[in-house]
């Protein structure tokens, strides 16, 4: 399978997969490439089988496949470069080619303007960038209402962080307004009221997280072992059954108790009938009531 990537940072890439992929500064594209030479929707390359077919749906913008301009459609084959804008895109066999990472990380980041005057412009963010009015920032807006140096974006170890520098009428992440704060791809980063969607790199943090399986010893310690539960053998152990059963045995025991309490008065009684008897009959003799 193969790639297009970035000949200069191998970390703007897309796999060749079918029906195809777009490339283009729009954030809905395949390969997004925060880069104002590129058009929103650059290029199109569709893939059926081991044929890739690559499409110029710019419009205006130029596309070069080994320095020769494209007009329409072309066939691509593995190694020829793409030149779009100010980008020269590969196509590789990534178990063959290695190309340079470079700073993917810091130059992915970018700020697409949402406000209708500038809408769709792209400020690329390479490492950080001052965002103001002043002609010292590196991001400039003649604006009344933004600050002279409004905020500051910095680049972390890949991740983008928003910065606010004290300034007047705010920053805001989302609506929420900040002092400091991580933004991420497709967040809302206004300055005031001038807004902007954020593009940059997917976020790992999102994916889902694999939980580890548990280990035998912390099953033990946790009580989740049969018959290691302080020394219980497990088939004695709850049942919702048992306190039933218990007060069924109960029970019986009682009425067992109760009969056999009653048969002993019983035989007590008769008993005592048979002395008394046997006593009226002996005193009767010794009378000679019957002589």
């Amino acid at each position: 399978m193969f790639k297009l990537c970035d000949v200069n940072n191998s970390g703007q890439s897309v796999w060749l997969v079918p029906p195809g992929v777009t490339v283009g500064r729009d954030q809905s594209c395949d390969l997004c490439i925060p880069d104002d030479s590129i058009a929103k929707r650059h290029l199109k390359i569709a893939i059926k089988g081991d044929q890739l077919t690559l499409a110029n749906v710019s419009g205006s913008a130029k596309v070069l496949v080994n320095g020769q301009p494209v007009a329409s459609i072309c066939q691509l084959k593995l190694n020829d470069r793409v030149a779009i804008g100010t980008r020269t895109l590969q196509i590789v066999d990534p178990k063959v080619t290695k190309l340079a990472v470079g700073k993917a990380k810091n130059n992915a980041w970018a700020l697409r303007a949402n406000h209708k005057v500038i809408a769709g412009k792209v400020f690329p963010v390479k490492g950080g960038a001052v965002v103001g009015r002043s002609d010292e920032c590196d991001i400039t807006f003649s604006l009344s209402h933004l600050s002279r140096r409004h905020a500051r974006l910095e680049v972390r170890e890949g991740l983008l962080f928003a910065v606010d520098l004290g300034s007047a009428n705010g920053t805001f992440v989302n609506g929420r307004r900040i002092t400091e704060s991580r933004v991420r791809r497709g967040d809302e980063l206004r300055f005031d009221s001038l807004s902007f969607s954020v593009v940059g790199p997917a976020d790992d943090l999102d994916r889902t997280a694999v939980r580890p399986a548990i280990s035998s010893q912390l099953m033990k310690s946790s009580g989740f072992v049969a018959g290691e539960m302080s020394g219980e053998d497990v088939t004695q152990r709850s049942s919702f059954s048992e306190p039933q059963e218990v007060g069924q045995n109960r029970e019986g025991d009682r009425v067992a108790g109760g009969a056999k309490s009653r048969m002993s008065l019983r035989a007590i009684g008769l008993a005592l009938l048979l002395v008394v008897g046997v006593a009226g009959y002996l005193w009767v003799n010794t009378q000679g009531v019957f002589a």
